[in-house]
């Protein structure tokens, strides 16, 4: 089961909102991406929230763009800034990239983002969303949603 952006915003308002700040904290990312091996690849990239989509811009035929053509699953892991800090906590996405080549959508994130052409764009489906953060010096708080369940949180000392 998938959803996206809008979906998971509607069913988990204040969890969408501190995963939206953390990535607007800073502008590059880390995506990873199957290879063709099924090894792992780790890559820098920049997000965008717009529509009610969460949408990956890439330059054309970079290796996450064709690994993410050949097998769409990503997780994506917001910049956890300076030091150890990591106010908001640390946030990471994970799915399913789908590739966009409808003309209008195309054109309405060239619009809105103004990125370099020719490029490479996805929106995605959800299938997980994770914050990790310290509550109070004590605890380490775990929330995890999947789409179809409740937020579900997990407090550990």
């Amino acid at each position: 089961m998938t959803a996206n952006w809008a979906a998971f915003a509607t069913a988990e308002p204040d969890l969408a909102s501190t995963v939206e700040k953390r990535f607007g904290a800073y502008t590059h990312h880390i995506l990873a991406t199957l290879r063709k091996d099924g090894s792992p690849r780790t890559s820098g990239l920049e997000v965008r929230f717009l529509g009610g989509e969460l949408w990956l811009g890439m330059m054309p035929d970079s290796l996450k763009a064709l690994d993410l053509r050949r097998d769409p699953r990503f997780a994506l892991q917001a910049n956890p800034g300076e030091g150890t800090g990591m106010g908001g906590g640390d946030v990471r996405i994970s799915g399913r990239a789908i590739e966009v080549d409808d003309v209008e959508t195309k054109a309405g994130y060239v619009e809105e983002v103004e990125p370099p052409e020719p490029f490479h764009l996805f929106r995605t489906e959800l299938t997980e969303v994770v914050r990790t953060y310290v509550e109070d010096d004590t605890y380490l708080v775990v929330q995890v949603w999947k789409p179809g369940e409740p937020l579900r949180t997990i407090k550990r000392t």
